[in-house]
């Protein structure tokens, strides 16, 4: 893999973890409890609200599991190790990883893991 290559994984990584951020940030300013007055409101809306609630909170969750696998290709292309696979060192196919740069094994290594 050439350096303009990585480069542009680079750039690419760069540019999902900044949106990443963003979205998180606006998460962080909209999410509170749930509360609503069950006099008012029916027990449904009530349980709607709580399951809405929780989808976000779930997004919010692997939303940061991808910041993490973001931070480490960025870390794996620092270190040079960025097109091998961790499992058996091998060249990662270039095809998997502009799927997702964040991979981290080979093709043979995540069908036997």
């Amino acid at each position: 893999m050439t350096k303009d290559q990585i480069s542009q994984f680079k750039q690419n990584l760069l540019t999902q973890r900044d949106e990443l951020q963003e979205l998180e940030q606006e998460f962080s300013k909209s999410g509170s409890t749930v509360v609503l007055d069950q006099s008012s409101v029916g027990r449904l809306s009530r349980m709607d609200a709580m399951q809405a609630q929780q989808m976000a909170l779930e997004t919010s969750r692997r939303r940061q599991l991808h910041a993490q696998k973001i931070e480490g290709a960025l870390r794996r292309i620092e270190s040079g190790d960025f097109v091998y696979c961790y499992i058996c060192e091998e060249k990662i196919d270039n095809r998997r990883l502009q799927a997702d740069p964040s991979n981290t094994r080979c093709l043979k290594c995540a069908e036997e893991g």
